[in-house]
């Protein structure tokens, strides 16, 4: 005889943990508005009776997915994984599931990618950077899509910004490396097409060599691919164009270790011939030989205030935000004054 298998339902689970069926689904949809011990009590009935709750249904009534979008460069990236994972953390708390798509730094794959999310249900989008192809930009007017830009700063921006200024935050390293001595510098940036955070970070560089009467010829900037190997052939290259220069800044910590790398294989010691400057502050960056001087990037707390700002926005409309969360100066060991010439 074949067995007769039952559905768990929400009037079940409301039954059995003796509560009514709304305050089953806000333990779901909307634990915020429950008390800790009360979500914690739903949660573990419906886990034992093998309850899963009917989103898609949900959703049908309330024109709500619970459901952010998130569309990164690459999630080939410890600072960005990093963000996600503390995005995904603050938006589960408040009952929200995160959906993740990739764009490889591609402008016209980040519209295709919003496209997608939108298309599977979502409710609001975090993107990266302030600069978006038209096409994104026009999907999120169409479908009026709440939304936050993130890993950058900027309060004049009609739209919400939650990062750091990448401008700002390059200039303070490159003043740190003029305030030891150097005059001689070159840059190994990321791809700048399409990436407002590379060519931000450039500009800082400018700005202070600019503001010391000093230039920043184009010869002496590389854009490369933020890989290890792009880093060490930006720096050979980089020697090759001029063999007085006394410091490199790198647009990210990776291009920065293929650089010391390079220097390494060369003979070419860090930091006494040359130093060497990245951005973002990796893990390795602190245990690298020479330990590497770079710009910390708050990544965990930019996604914890993406996904407050959303689901506050979500929930009650809020104004436009503008959140400056800071990208602090490290000094290691890989930046030091420029060696004396040799006496002639």
């Amino acid at each position: 005889m074949t067995e007769t298998r039952f559905l768990t339902t929400i009037k079940d689970v409301a039954r059995v943990a003796g509560v009514s069926i709304a305050t089953v689904s806000r333990a779901f949809s909307n634990p915020g508005r429950s008390s800790p011990e009360m979500v914690a009590h739903v949660r573990a009935v419906s886990e034992e009776m093998g309850y899963v709750q009917h989103r898609a249904a949900g959703s049908l009534v309330s024109r709500r997915f619970r459901t952010i979008g998130a569309v990164v460069p690459t999630i080939d990236n410890s600072i960005f994984a990093r963000a996600l994972h503390s995005l995904q953390n603050r938006l589960n708390a408040h009952g929200y599931m995160l959906v993740i798509a990739s764009n490889s730094y591609d402008s016209s794959r980040e519209a295709a990618a919003l496209k997608s999310l939108i298309e599977h249900g979502i409710d609001a989008a975090v993107l990266v950077g302030a600069l978006h192809a038209p096409e994104v930009m026009r999907l999120i007017d169409a479908k009026q899509l709440p939304f936050v830009n993130t890993w950058t700063f900027d309060p004049t921006s009609a739209y919400p910004t939650i990062g750091f200024d990448n401008r700002g935050a390059m200039r303070r390293l490159a003043e740190h490396l003029l305030d030891l001595g150097h005059r001689s510098v070159g840059v190994i940036a990321g791809i700048m097409a399409d990436n407002d955070r590379a060519t931000g970070r450039v500009e800082g560089v400018r700005d202070a060599l600019t503001a010391r009467g000093l230039a920043l010829p184009a010869e002496l900037i590389i854009e490369a691919e933020y890989t290890i190997r792009a880093g060490r052939e930006a720096m050979s290259m980089l020697r090759s164009r001029n063999t007085e220069l006394t410091a490199v800044i790198c647009g990210n910590d990776i291009l920065a270790f293929g650089a010391i790398l390079e220097c390494v294989a060369s003979g070419i010691a860090v930091p006494q011939a040359i130093s060497i400057a990245g951005f973002d502050d990796f893990e390795l960056s602190q245990h690298i030989i020479p330990c590497l001087t770079t710009v910390r990037v708050p990544a965990q707390e930019i996604g914890a205030a993406a996904g407050d700002y959303l689901v506050t926005h979500l929930a009650a409309g809020s104004a436009h935000r503008h959140l400056d969360l800071g990208a602090d100066l490290i000094v290691r060991a890989s930046t030091a004054a420029p060696a004396l010439p040799s006496p002639r």
